[in-house]
């Protein structure tokens, strides 16, 4: 039997939802279908949930902070005989209790606090699943996409801008393969081309194939790399608006800051 859940909020639905999901692990053969209604703040919201409710034959999970919705919800469920299950007013007077000082009852103000922590997990998780070259197809949802040849540290700067909060994503520009049509169609103020000294290069490919026991080909090749290079920059120059970041002896954070900065003078 699939049982049918409301999860009611006046901020996001985060905590409620969180809440569930753990209370849930202790009822493994039991299957509940979540209808979330987030940013309730009035009588006449609550009213339609109710009816909702009614005709779904479900129980309502709340976490609602400001008092009067919050007891509206209560009297409302009780005249229709819908349970509705309050998980922040007992703990709110408990707290208010102990601290002796009334709750602010400002709706939504833990994700306020911690929407940047959020925002960095998203991002920390969008740069993982779009690092060299994977989902192209989602290009479009990046706010900076970083493109180069192996080596011009794509996926470290893509890690520490994700963890400023920008959703990043890199593709890997490989000698004679052309580079994906996804990339022409995002506003060009969004890509950042890294290109490193071939010299440079070369050793640090070097240092790459040692690791990996020489199985590498002409990998780091000091010819091959200034090959690659020059591919890298005919594929660069197909979009003039693309600006191009030597990385040649600069530390993550200063790579950083010059994509940074570009961004945001074209935003301004």
């Amino acid at each position: 039997m699939e049982f049918v859940v409301f999860v009611v909020s006046d901020g996001t639905g985060r905590t409620a939802q969180q809440a569930l999901a753990a209370a849930m692990t202790q009822f493994p053969e039991i299957t509940i279908d979540i209808r979330t209604r987030t940013g309730v703040r009035t009588k006449e919201e609550i009213k339609a949930i109710i009816l909702a409710a009614i005709e779904a034959k479900a129980f309502i999970l709340h976490t609602i902070v400001q008092t009067e919705i919050r007891n509206e919800i209560v009297r409302a469920g009780r005249i229709n005989n819908i349970e509705a299950i309050d998980l922040m007013g007992p703990l709110l007077s408990r707290l208010s209790h102990q601290f002796a000082n009334a709750p602010t009852q400002q709706p939504g103000l833990f994700h306020k606090l911690n929407k940047e922590y959020f925002q960095r997990i998203d991002s920390m998780q969008f740069a993982f699943t779009h690092d060299d070259g994977q989902r192209t197809n989602e290009l479009h949802k990046a706010e900076i996409v970083l493109i180069g040849v192996s080596r011009t540290f794509k996926t470290p700067l893509s890690i520490y801008l994700a963890f400023k909060g920008w959703f990043v994503a890199n593709i890997p520009i490989i000698m004679g393969m052309e580079a994906t049509e996804e990339l022409f169609k995002i506003p060009p103020e969004r890509v950042f081309c890294l290109t490193n000294n071939p010299r440079r290069l070369s050793l640090l490919r070097k240092v790459r194939e040692e690791h990996l026991g020489g199985q590498t080909g002409d990998y780091a090749d000091i010819q091959y790399v200034k090959n690659e290079l020059d591919y890298a920059q005919s594929i660069f120059n197909k979009q003039p608006l693309w600006p191009v970041i030597k990385v040649t002896g600069k530390p993550i954070e200063e790579i950083a800051s010059e994509i940074l900065a570009i961004r945001g003078s074209q935003e301004s």
